[in-house]
């Protein structure tokens, strides 16, 4: 059995954003699994989260059709406000138990109705200009509602690392994971997420490591930072992070955040990962490709086609380098097929 599943958010690859597309593309790159966010199922592009119920049985005919497995639901869950006040952005505001009852209820039932034992989701944003580490009580009492929720529909909630919001780098991701203590919340790693705030390479791997306890999967992508080259400041993080504006995403290969230290880091580790993964039910541990590599924002990112394929052969070859091994459908299968 491979050591890590290889999967990738699709809806980076085609300009339309059709499922057959998206499936196309997975397929074509020897992929076997695919995370859903947006997705054209024949009606127009709309988030997962407001597809109808018969849109998700078109998708999953789909999925049978391609032979393609959904690794995670990549809801948006938890992209909200934590309290009810201006701060001069454009994030909404939610009661939260209007929320659990109907944003948190129909990620569950998505991610039952489509296979996945695993939701993608976030750890809410605290006002603008506050400290983050103020508002992990509050957080951590949602998220740990949240994954009771999960937990009596079978599924796991994966809080993924992000900029502006509370678990915005892996020391809070991993107080968060630490408060909340419950088996159905576990983290997202994401090295772009943080390297776009200003960590350097040394302080990535730092939150790397403070997230690895609570480690379920990890996302892919990468950023070059212009000013660790000009500014010779270390430690130097920086405040809101205006998302949409952000143009520096390449491939993992090539960034700041140093992947090929992690995936040494990461290959030692795979046995506790692997197991911790397999006793949730799961395959064994994704690696999720996110590249950005054409443009990325708060609510998602592009890539095309071209620049999907160019994001997936770059980690191929950092996994290479560092002896973790994949898998990506061989002739040997389509043979067999």
């Amino acid at each position: 059995m491979a050591d890590v599943i290889l999967t990738g958010l699709a809806d980076e690859g085609p300009v339309s954003k059709r499922a057959e597309e998206q499936l196309t593309l997975t397929r074509a790159l020897g992929l076997s699994y695919y995370s859903l966010r947006f997705v054209d199922p024949g009606g127009g592009v709309k988030n997962a989260m407001q597809l109808a119920d018969a849109e998700v049985e078109r998708l999953r005919t789909l999925h049978a059709e391609f032979e393609v497995g959904v690794s995670s639901l990549a809801s948006p869950i938890g992209k909200v406000k934590l309290l009810d006040v201006d701060d001069d952005t454009a994030n909404r505001y939610v009661p939260f138990e209007q929320y659990l009852r109907e944003d948190v209820r129909r990620a569950i039932e998505l991610a039952q109705a489509f296979g996945t034992k695993l939701i993608r989701g976030f750890s809410f944003y605290p006002p603008k200009d506050d400290d983050p580490a103020a508002h992990v009580p509050r957080a951590a009492e949602q998220l740990r509602a949240i994954a009771e929720a999960c937990a009596a529909g079978g599924v796991y909630f994966g809080l993924e690392v992000e900029a502006n919001l509370v678990g915005r780098n892996g020391e809070l991701e991993a107080a968060l994971w630490e408060a909340v203590d419950h088996p159905h919340l576990g983290l997202v790693f994401d090295a772009a997420n943080m390297v776009c705030q200003g960590y350097t390479p040394e302080e990535l791997f730092h939150q790397y490591q403070a997230m690895k306890p609570g480690l379920l999967w990890l996302h892919i992508k990468d950023y070059r930072d212009p000013a660790l080259r000009s500014d010779a400041a270390t430690g130097r993080v920086l405040g809101h992070v205006a998302e949409d504006a952000l143009e520096h995403f390449v491939p993992a290969d090539q960034g700041d955040s140093d992947h090929r230290r992690i995936f040494r880091d990461l290959k030692e580790y795979l046995p506790t990962l692997s197991a911790r993964v397999q006793e949730r039910g799961l395959p064994g541990v994704f690696l999720d490709l996110e590249p950005h590599l054409k443009g990325g924002g708060q609510f998602g990112g592009f890539s095309g086609p071209d620049g999907y394929g160019v994001a997936l052969r770059a980690l191929c070859r950092v996994l290479d380098d560092t002896g973790v091994s994949y898998h990506l459908t061989a002739f040997e299968e389509l043979r067999r097929g």
